[in-house]
């Protein structure tokens, strides 16, 4: 399955829009937003980063500390996250075999690297909250 983005850069969306574009896996990414927000106290906004081939996001941010960015995708949603060796570390052993692979496929920087996490079941939503608690609490 293609998992298209939001790419038309004129027309801003509302996060409602966001998350019925992600279909089915929408109520996924209201459940992750209500944890960052209330449980992790981030703020989120939606911008339009890192280029055209990315596409529209919800940037979550604790006071002014960038965490990560969540894209719509056409049945899904992506969270591009830069999470440190330290921070992973203890979470590894408890995670799912998808989040390991998408882990030890990770784009490399500094002492970590970026995670592109696809999620489109709750198990995957499970595993990606337990690796945002990992990143703010590190």
């Amino acid at each position: 399955m293609a998992y298209e983005r939001m790419l038309d850069k004129q027309v801003v969306p509302s996060f409602d829009e966001m998350i019925s574009y992600c279909g089915e896996n929408g109520e996924l990414w209201v459940e992750l937003d209500e944890y960052l927000r209330n449980k992790l106290g981030m703020k989120g906004c939606i911008r339009f980063p890192y280029g055209n081939k990315y596409g529209w996001s919800v940037k979550y941010s604790l006071k002014s500390k960038h965490i990560c960015d969540v894209f719509a995708e056409n049945g899904a949603f992506m969270a591009l996250i830069r999470i440190s060796n330290g921070a992973m570390e203890p979470i590894y052993n408890d995670m799912s075999d998808y989040a390991k692979a998408i882990w030890d496929d990770k784009y490399p920087c500094g002492s970590g690297g970026w995670m592109n996490y696809r999620v489109i079941s709750n198990d995957q939503l499970q595993d990606l909250m337990k690796i945002m608690e990992a990143k703010v609490s590190k």
